[in-house]
């Protein structure tokens, strides 16, 4: 069964946000992104989606950060994981846009956090998650 381009966007959007945290310094998120898709060939469509995330990111990235720690009260978001801090930054970035069910932007974003972390990220990340999307009153 074919993945949905939203998936593989979230999926490519995570590669992006990773290496950009990996690296360290305050590199600029839109150039490392493009960086990834181009070495990667990412299709348009993928691209799009991903894009649309990381420029979100880029413009309220501040505010992103602050609402997650928020609701990450014992864990400082600087001490998570590189994976972690990524997810829980992609998930946040598509809660705000609001273009997608909370239900599948949790569900999508904990696969990510198992895949591409461990069964803990994923059950972290769910916690997280869940807790920011009822702080935004997406979930009741």
């Amino acid at each position: 069964m074919p993945t949905r381009p939203e998936t593989r966007g979230r999926s490519r959007a995570l590669q992006a946000l990773y290496a950009w945290d990996v690296r360290g310094t305050p590199a600029d998120l839109a150039r490392v992104a493009a960086t990834v898709w181009d070495d990667l060939a990412i299709q348009a469509d993928e691209r799009l989606f991903a894009h649309a995330l990381i420029q979100l990111i880029v413009a309220q990235r501040a505010e992103i950060d602050a609402e997650l720690a928020d609701v990450t009260t014992n864990w400082r978001l600087d001490r998570l994981g590189h994976i972690e801090r990524s997810v829980l930054r992609l998930a946040a970035a598509e809660l705000i846009q609001g273009g997608t069910p909370p239900r599948v932007v949790i569900q999508e974003c904990v696969r990510l956090a198992e895949r591409f972390g461990s069964e803990q990220s994923a059950r972290f990340v769910n916690g997280v998650i869940d807790a920011l999307a009822r702080r935004m009153g997406r979930l009741t």
